[in-house]
């Protein structure tokens, strides 16, 4: 094999097999993708995770062994050829939980080569963290850290009581932000504020609430939406669905970007691009100059992607990171599965396209493996960047979602998804989240549109609607 300062080195295939067993254990073994129908019969034939780790790097090897290239001595495949290679069989057989851990891991140690992060920052696999802990301990604290613990809360008519308690807690988190923010404006000029994280999250109601608080103490801000750098759509090349993948940092002009940022930083005028989705191309242009009083506030994505802000000084960055981490296990919390975040994501992304993309949920679906490829690589691995990080999940999302999507909602139907039966990614995320939607006690959409329970500036309203806030993309 080849490393990565191009030395050949000999490949040894127990090296790959406990790389994957480290990824399965730091996932909480290969069980947690235990499918029916999908790789039932791999669990049954190799019986623990060890042989499990064996068999799919003896896969790893005949896929190598597929391009000849790397059957003559002088081209084997590099690290990262092999580190591909490692997820594209970990998903094949359905290993989604751990090839995810694998792919977070794998690009935190960029990262820290690189530079942009420090092995103090390092988040290996992504979970658990210090944060992730302390939502737990909250969760169990207030008996609603399972989904049957959840559903006794609905049930016995203490959802009120749940709601009032989570929401203070992520406004407290708010003022924290808040407090930090002016702290540091103490000692350091901050120029600029970035609220990042995966998708749905809640980041732009997070950005309007954080940004009224921080107006209450006097600031000015200018808030730039780097929607507008996005390339034409004719430069997105398409896949099989003639889909496009938008989630990658490199679908924006980041050199733009980066140039830009730091122009207005100097005080001097951009012609700012403007982007019409509906015809997938700039339109336009306009003239933008940030005041000498005013702060940059940007609400990104990959606000964390070192090359968004190369060059600009760290003492003039502030960046908040949300994350929607729910903290929930499956049915009595016995089988010790959390239900993934990204699920709850996912639900929350596909009301928000059906209401103001125009996407249909089955679409959303389809394209989430893009998503999720994005967050692995230049949102999670760099949350140890943020100075603050806020949860934007609550504790009773699944409740407030499901009268949206079952019985009668906009859950795509088995005969949409049928056709759709070899895109494993698709077909694993349909089957899990139709599961849980069954176990779920959830609300009447009624129930969700009151008020007196849901105040209409609430986080979850950017999703169900309602919003009494401007929600810009929603508009």
């Amino acid at each position: 094999m080849r490393k990565r300062d191009r030395s050949l080195v000999p490949f040894d295939e127990g090296r790959v097999a406990h790389a994957i067993l480290r990824g399965a254990r730091a996932a909480g073994s290969f069980a947690r993708d235990h499918m029916p129908g999908v790789n039932d019969r791999l669990f049954n034939a190799c019986g623990d995770d060890e042989h499990l780790a064996e068999f799919l790097a003896s896969m790893v090897v005949a896929m190598l062994n597929r391009d000849p290239r790397h059957w003559i001595a002088n081209f084997p495949p590099t690290i990262e050829e092999i580190q591909d290679t490692v997820l594209h069989v970990l998903r094949s057989f359905g290993f989604v939980t751990v090839a995810d851990a694998y792919e977070c891991w794998r690009w935190g140690k960029h990262w820290v080569r690189a530079g942009a992060i420090t092995m103090e920052q390092f988040v290996g696999n992504g979970y658990p963290t210090p944060f992730h802990e302390e939502t737990l301990a909250w969760s169990r604290a207030h008996d609603c850290h399972t989904v049957d613990g959840l559903n006794d809360i609905v049930r016995s008519g203490k959802l009120v009581w749940l709601v009032e308690e989570a929401t203070e807690r992520y406004e407290r988190s708010l003022d924290e932000a808040a407090h930090k923010m002016l702290a540091r404006m103490e000692t350091d000029e901050i120029k600029m504020i970035w609220i990042s994280g995966p998708s749905s999250s809640g980041k732009t109601t997070t950005t309007v609430k954080l940004l009224q608080r921080l107006e209450r103490e006097g600031l000015s801000f200018l808030m730039l939406n780097l929607d507008d750098y996005f390339w034409p759509v004719v430069e997105h090349p398409t896949d099989w669905l003639n889909d496009r993948n938008f989630e990658t940092p490199e679908a924006l002009d980041i050199s733009t970007i980066n140039r830009h940022l730091r122009q207005l930083l100097e005080g001097k005028p951009i012609e700012k691009p403007l982007y019409s989705f509906k015809e997938g191309t700039h339109v336009g242009t306009k003239r933008v100059r940030l005041k000498e009083d005013q702060i940059l506030l940007l609400d990104c994505l990959h606000g964390l992607y070192p090359p968004m802000t190369h060059g600009i000084a760290p003492e003039h960055i502030f960046r908040v990171y949300i994350e929607a981490a729910s903290m929930l296990f499956e049915g009595d919390g016995s089988t010790d599965r959390l239900v993934p975040f990204t699920d709850i994501r996912l639900l929350r992304r596909m009301l928000r396209d059906a209401h103001h993309r125009n996407h249909r949920p089955l679409h959303t679906l389809l394209h989430w493996h893009y998503v999720r490829g994005g967050e692995l690589f230049s949102i999670v691995p760099l949350m140890g960047l943020a100075d603050h990080q806020v949860n934007g999940g609550m504790p009773f999302d699944l409740a407030v979602l499901r009268p949206y999507f079952v019985p009668d909602g906009i859950w795509p139907n088995p005969d949409e998804v049928a056709p759709y039966a070899s895109f494993l990614d698709a077909r694993i995320r349909y089957r899990r989240i139709a599961q849980l939607l069954r176990t779920v006690a959830g609300l009447t959409i009624w129930e969700t549109q009151d008020a007196k329970l849901i105040s209409g500036d609430h986080l979850i309203r950017e999703f169900i609607g309602g919003s009494t806030l401007e929600i810009p993309h929603n508009e």
